[in-house]
């Protein structure tokens, strides 16, 4: 690569993460209110701990299974494609909700928030198309500046969802949760639109024409499972984002629940619940520029290591703590957060350097897949477990799902392509 070339990618790889930094905002705000309200929302629909898991695991898994067309369409047009197609669904997904809201049809509203998980699926793409330039060098740090920027949205976002409720209910009046949803809408409207206008030139397509690879094949998600089938790196980075997310998205579906069993008012409940996640979600992301240097400095497993035991940790804190106890369950769930962190960022860096850019939709959208379909899994069992045993004991099976990462992170993983070190 010649020095005028390299400045080129330097300068475009800065725009590249400044619209991602925006868009991040953006779309974490969504992603926060959505959290926040869902379990509740399919709660007062139904009045059952398990359909509101339920609810849940559809927003992730609608994360997952938009993976196979949004890889598709990124295959074709490159990354703006890919994420602006996951936020329109987002926005099909509130329409949807406040039909059933309008309705009282709870079997609409879980079908909506399939819809709605699109927004998640976006952001966690995200990070990968701010890996597409970057030197391997940095390759952590470019993806944990994108994954940060998520802390800002994301952490405001619960809290605005009671702010949302306040000024609809003001304005038009109506059912409860209508004005959370019209707030998820805007918000993944206006994220779209700054990605079709300023991601270009597209990131993904840039690095195929740098790499050479313009006329490779396209790809589809069997190509990337067959990449991890036979990669060690790409398996071990896929597994532990896949427990990493299961375990993250169990504990924290149920942990609205519990602290609303614990009392009374519902109105302060709300509050307690968008607090407690705000602190959650900012130890999802507040971090994330500091694991990124760690993997570009030690590398993927000693973060990945360090991951498995704070989320182990998390699960202890977290699983002893009374519905009353909003310190502990607030220490617990900010645990969470960070060792989901260690977890997504470590193994989205040891994927993405596996693997050719001609390679890295398949691959990633493999991997994401998996990862949202593990959450789906975490959703639907956690509803169950906490009505039928309790609170403490869904902790206590996450932390052993946490521990069955271990047998992959002992093997050997192999070092980054050479030709992505010399980049």
């Amino acid at each position: 690569m010649t020095a005028t070339a390299s400045t080129d990618t330097t300068a475009l790889q800065k725009r590249v993460l400044r619209t991602l930094f925006t868009t991040q905002i953006l779309g974490g705000l969504a992603v926060g209110i959505g959290i926040a309200v869902g379990a509740l929302l399919i709660e007062d629909m139904t009045g059952s701990s398990t359909y509101a898991g339920l609810g849940q695991s559809l927003f992730v898994g609608g994360s997952a299974l938009v993976v196979v067309p949004a890889v598709r369409i990124t295959e074709r047009y490159g990354r703006r494609g890919g994420l602006a197609f996951g936020y329109a669904c987002a926005v099909l997904g509130t329409l949807v909700i406040i039909g059933a809201i309008h309705l009282d049809n709870a079997a609409v509203a879980v079908c909506g928030y399939f819809l709605l998980g699109s927004a998640s699926f976006a952001g966690l793409q995200s990070r990968y198309a701010a890996a597409d330039l970057a030197p391997a060098a940095r390759r952590g740090s470019h993806l944990a500046i994108v994954v940060w920027a998520t802390t800002i949205g994301s952490v405001v976002g619960p809290s605005v969802a009671g702010l949302a409720e306040r000024w609809w209910t003001a304005w038009f009046g109506g059912p409860a949760y209508v004005g959370s949803m019209v707030a998820i809408g805007v918000l993944c409207v206006a994220t779209a639109a700054v990605i079709g206008v300023f991601l270009r030139p597209d990131p993904l397509l840039t690095a195929r024409e740098i790499s050479g690879e313009t006329d490779a094949p396209r790809r589809s998600i069997a190509d990337g499972y067959r990449t991890a089938k036979s990669n060690p790196a790409v398996r071990t980075g896929v597994v532990a984002a896949a427990l990493g997310h299961f375990v993250m998205v169990g504990v924290m579906a149920m942990t609205a629940l519990h602290i609303k069993h614990g009392m009374a008012d519902p109105e302060r409940a709300l509050t307690v619940v968008g607090v407690i996640l705000g602190l959650h979600i900012g130890g999802m992301y507040a971090l994330a520029p500091v694991v990124g240097r760690l993997v570009d400095r030690h590398g993927a497993r000693p973060v990945l290591v360090t991951g498995t035991a704070v989320l182990v940790a998390a699960c202890a804190v977290s699983g002893s703590s009374p519905a009353d106890d909003h310190v502990r369950l607030s220490i617990g769930l900010v645990l969470l957060g960070l060792g989901w962190s260690a977890m997504t960022v470590g193994s989205a860096a040891l994927v993405t350097g596996a693997v050719s850019p001609a390679q890295r939709p398949s691959t990633q959208g493999f991997s994401d897949l998996v990862m949202g379909l593990a959450a789906m899994g975490a959703g639907i069992a956690s509803g169950p477990i906490v009505e039928y045993a309790s609170y403490g004991m869904l902790c206590v099976c996450c932390a052993v799902v946490t521990l069955c990462v271990v047998p992959f992170l002992m093997g050997r993983i192999a070092p980054p392509r050479a030709a992505e070190e010399s980049a």
